[in-house]
């Protein structure tokens, strides 16, 4: 293929500069010659507010998302779990990376490990994931609302007296070089992450296969797709995004000769007092690469899920979130 000349499009954080970067390299490689170009979202420019207030998706991906159909950019970068499951008319996802550590990480001002968390020690995060797993574990902890890019919430933790700690992906941390903030790894089975956390994604116009290809051959990760083909298969049957507590982690694992993926996926009530999980396992044909197998155990979890009473929990949840009231107030 002859190299071309591409337009990528960016978030302006330090993390997803970095990211769009990393894809940048990878093309650059294959011959091809690339212009960054960042674009303000709506989840950058309104920090104010938990982003479970918004009650829309997208909120990290939509002006990007118009950039490329306007033809402004030529592919985009995006952290995967920022994308709704159902990608706009137009738009193709065009490659997916490998995974980073898709554990949530404890961050205090110097170690802190999970077990060293003071009692009714205050634990500020910006997801209602994170928000209602570590209540289920800790139901003493009071949980604050934090927003901003990954250095801004450092900071924040750095003036913030009565915070014991935050939560934040390792993967961003990682990419970032700030590995040494990191007090613990948290367990995957006591976070369960959120579906597709670790893995960046290339989202290319649905009528450009010559730049869908080009991004494919340096970027793409055969574990990776089936891996969040399942998670989002579980998300998009619960109906869930930012503004939902559930957690989906898939892995593709060797089973003798052959490999299988495992899927756990646990969905909670904001205060974490109701949870209902699943853990499914599917052994892969050789040949499948195409995402049929790995989207089946997806559908399939979802619907033990539902009848586990996933959908009960959610309808119970999905009130708050709207009113932006998810955040506020600790349970009794």
């Amino acid at each position: 293929m002859t190299g071309l000349a591409l337009r990528l499009g960016t978030r302006g954080s330090p993390l997803a500069v970095w990211q769009a970067e990393w894809v940048e390299r990878q093309l650059r490689a294959q011959g091809h010659g690339l212009e960054l170009i960042r674009i303000a979202t709506t989840g950058d420019r309104i920090t104010d507010v938990p982003l479970s207030s918004f009650g829309v998706p997208a909120v990290f991906s939509r002006e990007l998302d118009e950039a490329l159909l306007d033809g402004r950019i030529d592919l985009a970068v995006h952290s995967l779990k920022d994308l709704p499951t159902v990608l706009p008319d137009g738009i193709a996802l065009a490659a997916v990376s490998r995974r980073e550590d898709p554990r949530d990480a404890l961050v205090g001002r110097g170690s802190l490990a999970w077990r060293g968390l003071a009692p009714r020690a205050v634990v500020a995060t910006s997801s209602l994931r994170r928000r209602a797993q570590l209540l289920r574990a800790r139901p003493d902890l009071e949980i604050v609302d934090l927003r901003g890019n990954v250095g801004t919430r450092l900071e924040k933790l750095q003036t913030e007296a009565r915070w014991g700690g935050i939560v934040l992906a390792v993967a961003g941390l990682a990419r970032l070089g700030l590995q040494a903030r990191i007090g613990e790894r948290l367990p995957l089975d006591l976070i369960v992450p959120a579906p597709g956390q670790g893995v960046l994604a290339v989202t290319v116009r649905a009528d450009d296969p010559r730049t869908a290809e080009a991004v494919r051959r340096p970027v793409e990760d055969e574990e990776s797709r089936l891996a969040i083909t399942a998670e989002r298969a579980v998300l998009r049957a619960l109906e869930g995004g930012c503004q939902v507590p559930f957690g989906a982690h898939a892995a593709v694992v060797p089973r003798g000769a052959s490999r299988a993926i495992v899927i756990h996926g646990r969905v909670l009530s904001l205060d974490g007092r109701a949870m209902v999980e699943r853990i499914l396992e599917q052994r892969l044909p050789t040949s499948d690469t195409d995402g049929d197998v790995a989207e089946a155990v997806g559908a399939t979890l979802a619907r033990d899920l539902i009848a586990e009473g996933a959908d009960r929990i959610l309808a119970a949840v999905r009130p708050a979130t709207r009113s932006g009231n998810a955040l506020s107030g600790q349970p009794k």
